[in-house]
């Protein structure tokens, strides 16, 4: 069986890292599955792309179609064309495609055009806000997908209710768990740990990036405000884009406690968030991390496509509301936030269980 692998964009690296391990690992055994590494070159900065790759372990791509930039239509379009060539020069019996990037849409659409079966990994999952263009890719491609490997069983509930068989769905758990435990003894400290003087439980760390609340002047602002009044020496580490650095500028904002970084590789972040006191957010896979390593996570969202890491996990949607804000971090700072706990099959070794329904389905093809 000859499976091409899709990765696009800096949360599809963690998932198909131990994909790629156990497809090599089950092949020593003998399992017959080749596979094929596409990049298309979706996040193509250093630090959102190659440092991925090097501190995971993934193999260079087989090939790289260098589709970064543009509009959401044009970088689908660019995605589109250049994957339509890799499949004609390079036939394939099965595509993989993780997560819910642009790339996951396109390289779906492109292979299902062709006859070639899709499988997603990380299916099902859903907000229900169509404003997210997340959303949008996650409804495609599950519309035109063969094979679904969910993370949870709401996901396949899910998938269930919009017509999918059964014997198409396999809860097999969740990958960028997978390499969460298998990365976690090399997590290592950014420079700026000392540079800041940084310690264990004496900062929080942020990520936003949704244009709700880092293109609003006002709504930044009030986030900004409110971090500066409740955490008043306790300090933020936020790696920020580049485009919300200049957000912070044009809105004059120059907060006291907050340091601003440059966006940092995964080993230094998930250091970061380990050691950290709580998470203030608006990402969807962080609170998966936050869930499994116990951390207390805020997130400022009206919605969640996970919603086991709040009903299980550590993680509370507060929407965008100032004053839940204020609420929410007196109770982190007060210790009174929820223990969490982990949800099921969330144990490291999703991967192993997707290459070994892989190897069942190949004898179908």
């Amino acid at each position: 069986m000859r499976v091409t692998i899709v990765a696009g964009a800096r949360p599809n690296f963690m998932k198909i890292a131990p994909i790629i391990r156990a497809i090599r690992q089950s092949n020593l055994q003998g399992a017959g599955l080749e596979f094929r590494l596409v990049h298309t070159g979706q996040h193509y900065d250093k630090k959102m792309s190659q440092d991925f790759f090097d501190q995971l372990g993934i193999p260079e791509p087989d090939a790289n179609l260098a589709a970064g930039g543009g509009t959401q239509a044009e970088q689908t379009a660019a995605i589109m064309i250049g994957f339509e060539r890799e499949l004609m020069a390079h036939p394939t019996d099965l595509v993989m495609v993780v997560g819910d990037v642009t790339s996951t849409m396109a390289c779906a659409i492109t292979a299902r055009k062709l006859c070639i079966r899709v499988a997603h990994v990380e299916a099902g999952i859903r907000s229900g806000d169509w404003r997210m263009p997340e959303e949008i890719n996650r409804l495609v491609t599950d519309s035109i997908s063969d094979w679904f490997f969910t993370t949870s069983e709401t996901a396949g509930e899910n998938l269930r209710r919009t017509g999918v068989a059964d014997e198409a769905i396999f809860f097999v758990g969740n990958t960028m768990i997978d390499t969460l435990y298998h990365q976690m003894d090399a997590f290592m400290p950014p420079a700026l740990w000392s540079e800041s003087g940084l310690a264990a439980g004496g900062y929080l760390v942020m990520t936003l990036h949704r244009p709700s609340n880092v293109d609003d002047p006002e709504t930044l602002r009030s986030i900004i405000q409110i971090l500066e009044e409740k955490l008043e020496g306790i300090p933020v580490v936020f790696p920020v884009h580049p485009r919300t650095r200049g957000n912070f500028e044009r809105f004059g904002l120059s907060p006291r406690n907050i340091i601003l970084s440059e966006p940092l590789s995964y080993l230094e972040f998930n250091y970061l968030v380990k050691h950290c006191k709580g998470v203030i957010t608006d990402s969807g896979g962080i609170t998966e991390e936050t869930t499994v390593m116990g951390i207390p996570c805020i997130t400022l969202r009206d919605s969640t496509e996970r919603p086991e890491t709040c009903t299980i996990g550590t993680n509370e949607l507060i929407g965008n509301a100032p004053s839940r804000l204020r609420e929410a971090i007196d109770q982190l700072l007060g210790g009174r936030w929820k223990k969490g706990g982990i949800p099921p099959l969330w144990d490291g070794h999703a991967a192993e269980r997707i290459v070994a329904q892989l190897i069942q389905l190949k004898s179908g093809l």
